[in-house]
């Protein structure tokens, strides 16, 4: 019953102690660097990194307080500081999938490693690195294309999506180049295009091509700005740049205010000429209204005097009119 309870316990041991699970993808040829975070109280402690699943079956690859067993394809480095260990693997082929172990050194029989599991994928194929791209007319766009190892003496292509036809593919020196396109592959698994003096017509879809495998990359145009300047001649030696006259001045309410004063004080202005005429006109209709009755009296007069004197040129028989203004009547003698 002991031998079972000491096994148990041996076997409990192998348990890590502080487990988490990742998954990390990398194209064949290139590197990997994944860092390990690690709690305060294991600062002091060796941090290793080994292949495979559960301590007691982990291939070691790298520790830190020996010689790297894999030195030139994994490297280890620790940081007490920040509290973090760092493995890189170099030169990745698809055979150096599967889990690994990044983990701090406990030791004895009684305690647990505090690791963490990483699944590592190796494939095989291309990547870009940026899939949207956005220019302005006239300028130029690069697209980087990453490749696997086993496409490094293939030819590349860049195609518009859906149409072969219009693939350009690099030479035998492994480029491509014309007024609007330039291909360059330096044979390190990445090959670069790059789009010059874009036009407004070079917006959509392309390939990003690689034996079998290609990668999607939409590209925009976005139209140039104008800049057409407007100048004012104010004489033939001279010119005047509207870019640089000053700005008019904003219509606030003060402005706002004063332009009514003004149209206020014309209203009253007018108003009192209107009634000036007004006043005027009436004084003189009403003269004549006062004239009016003392010419028809004087005329009434006269008539009955012509009637009544049988010899107008006798000056016996003349008669005088007065006229009174204040009673507005007519006497005769």
């Amino acid at each position: 019953m002991r031998k079972l309870f000491t096994l148990a316990l041996t076997l409990l041991s192998w348990i890590p102690g502080f487990l988490s699970e990742a998954e990390l993808s990398v194209m064949e040829g290139q590197s990997l660097t994944v860092p390990c975070h690690y709690e305060p109280q294991y600062a002091g402690y060796v941090k290793y990194w080994c292949r495979g699943k559960m301590r007691g079956f982990c291939t070691s690859l790298a520790r830190t307080d020996t010689a790297n067993p894999a030195a030139g394809k994994v490297s280890m480095s620790d940081d007490p500081v920040q509290l973090v260990s760092t493995v890189t693997m170099s030169d990745l082929k698809e055979g150096d999938s599967g889990w690994y172990l990044c983990g701090v050194e406990l030791g004895g029989a009684w305690t647990a490693d505090a690791v963490t599991e990483t699944y590592i994928q190796v494939i095989h194929g291309m990547s870009v690195v940026n899939s949207r791209l956005s220019g302005e007319e006239g300028s130029s766009v690069t697209v980087e294309c990453h490749y696997s190892e086993r496409y490094r003496d293939s030819q590349k292509k860049w195609c518009r999506t859906g149409d072969w036809s219009t693939c350009l593919l690099t030479g035998s020196e492994g480029s491509y180049d014309d007024t609007s396109v330039a291909i360059r592959d330096d044979g390190s698994r990445t090959f670069t295009v790059t789009l010059k003096n874009l036009q407004m017509k070079d917006t959509g879809w392309y390939w990003c091509c690689a034996g079998q495998h290609k990668e999607h990359v939409h590209v925009i145009v976005t139209p140039r700005p104008s800049t057409t300047a407007v100048t004012v001649t104010s004489r033939p030696t001279a010119s005047l740049s509207l870019a640089y006259l000053p700005p008019p001045k904003p219509i606030t309410k003060e402005s706002c205010n004063s332009h009514s004063h003004i149209m206020e004080s014309f209203l009253v202005c007018a108003s009192f000429l209107i009634l000036l005429g007004l006043a005027i006109l009436v004084r003189k209709l009403w003269k004549r209204h006062r004239q009016d009755p003392m010419l028809r009296q004087v005329k009434m007069i006269k008539a009955r005097h012509n009637e009544g004197s049988g010899d107008v040129g006798d000056p016996q028989s003349a008669a005088v009119v007065f006229l009174n203004r204040d009673c507005q009547e007519a006497y005769m003698h």
